[in-house]
């Protein structure tokens, strides 16, 4: 189906409007505290004053200028932000009025538009069972809407989804130490070796996306069900107990064997869906992390 430009735009000015708000009014400072830079970098020497830490001494410049300089170091602060987004056949679906994709466009908007603000560069993925596109990491606003309107205009992707390669791709173009979100509904399996991998390269917050009649099924008689990534075609009785009861059995196991596995990973996760706003789960996720770094 061919994408409408206008409707496109539309979208992504909408999102822009919105999340720009929320930067601004629940997530202001916050991003910063959380998210660190990637280490310590020389800043300049000046003369040593009452209370400097006397390790601190340049003791060549000392020698040099006759009197005491000491060397002023600051956080590396500027960080790349990556976005590994899933755009298959299944991230189309919503029971309501956003899909998944919109979902995931939104969650990447507001992070990035936070990411930015502070100078940080950001970047993009965008998967289904291969590798889509790749936008390198970049700062400024253009870049966050371009970010947008890619994961966007690729909302109508009719593929599988191969977390595995993708997480396989980022790997090998990213060298140095990133910030990943990655944003999927992880309806695959296979990804858990290299998802490992990438936790312990980089900083990897995983964004599951999830929709409620995936979980919970309504009782509107037999229907025909049609996969979006695979095209199958198949008859579902939503009038049998049984069945939604199934349903429902298996999201559950679903989110609880993806909680498990980020824990054994020792990852980050904010849980999303499509009935409800993300940014109080931001906000806590943000939390958790500024503790932590208290503790440490």
């Amino acid at each position: 189906m061919p994408i409408d430009t206008a409707e496109l735009m539309r979208q992504v000015g909408k999102i822009r409007v919105f999340t720009s708000r929320l930067v601004d009014e629940r997530l202001s400072g916050e991003y910063h505290s959380v998210f660190k830079g990637q280490g310590i970098e020389f800043d300049e020497v000046r003369e040593y004053a009452a209370g400097d830490d006397v390790r601190s001494i340049d003791w060549n410049v000392t020698a040099r200028m006759g009197h005491p300089f000491v060397k002023r170091f600051a956080e590396e602060r500027e960080l790349t932000v990556i976005f590994v987004v899933d755009i298959s056949g299944s991230q189309c679906f919503g029971s309501g009025s956003r899909s998944k994709a919109e979902v995931a466009a939104e969650i990447t908007c507001l992070l990035a538009l936070s990411a930015i603000r502070n100078q940080d560069k950001v970047g993009l993925v965008l998967f289904s069972e291969r590798i889509e596109k790749s936008i390198p990491p970049r700062k400024g606003r253009t870049a966050v809407m371009r970010l947008v309107r890619e994961v966007l205009a690729a909302e109508e992707t009719r593929r599988g989804t191969d977390i595995r390669a993708a997480l396989r791709f980022l790997n090998n173009v990213q060298k140095r130490k990133a910030v990943v979100f990655l944003i999927s509904d992880f309806m695959t399996s296979g990804y858990q070796r290299e998802l490992r991998v990438t936790a312990r390269k980089h900083d990897v917050i995983c964004c599951p996306v999830s929709d409620p009649l995936e979980e919970n099924l309504v009782d509107v008689g037999l229907i025909e069900i049609q996969d979006p990534e695979s095209g199958e075609l198949f008859l579902l009785d939503t009038s049998s107990q049984s069945v939604r009861e199934h349903f429902r059995r298996q999201a559950a196991i679903h989110r609880s064997e993806l909680s498990e596995m980020f824990k054994r990973c020792k990852m980050d996760a904010i849980f999303l869906s499509t009935e409800r706003p993300f940014v109080d789960e931001v906000r806590r996720l943000f939390r958790q992390r500024q503790v932590r770094a208290g503790r440490g």
